[in-house]
């Protein structure tokens, strides 16, 4: 797999790099645009990322590392993250949580077999007055339920 931005992908940074008076600034939505891009931040992204911007690989990986939105292995098609904070943990986020980690045989961080989903049990979301929370990607969905976790894995299986 080739590790590069396309034409497109590089004016993009360049528009976020003219935002900030630091090209350092600029590192957090690129290694977003990056993890979109590849699916994670392998340590070969991390450094085109660094050369990009002309950052040294230590900071690089030293900033995805500290911020737990970035992959730092392959996740799945569908990243479920479920919350077991305070609020969704009192309507049952954390049966919902293990629940699905029954259900697709995975705990968190990890990835199904197949590729297709991966799950992670996350704090606070902010969905606190609908809770409890369920992220797919960058979908959330409030107000679940063991009911409704599964058949929005169904559906999704679907696709």
């Amino acid at each position: 797999m080739e590790i590069v931005f396309n034409a497109e992908e590089l004016e993009k940074i360049e528009t976020i790099k003219a935002k900030y008076p630091e090209t350092k600034a600029a590192l957090m939505p690129t290694l977003w645009m990056a993890q979109k891009k590849w699916g994670w931040l392998s340590p070969d992204v991390m450094r085109y990322v660094g050369d990009l911007l002309g950052l040294t690989y230590a900071h690089v990986e030293g900033v995805a590392t500290f911020y737990t939105m970035y992959f730092k292995k392959p996740m799945g098609k569908f990243h479920l993250q479920v919350c077991t904070n305070v609020s969704c943990m009192l309507r049952n986020g954390d049966k919902i949580y293990h629940h699905v980690s029954e259900r697709l045989n995975i705990g968190h961080m990890e990835r199904t077999d197949d590729g297709v989903f991966s799950l992670e049990e996350v704090e606070c979301m902010g969905a606190c007055g609908d809770s409890p929370m369920v992220a797919v990607n960058e979908d959330f969905y409030e107000n679940m339920s063991i009911i409704k976790v599964d058949e929005l894995i169904d559906s999704l299986k679907k696709t």
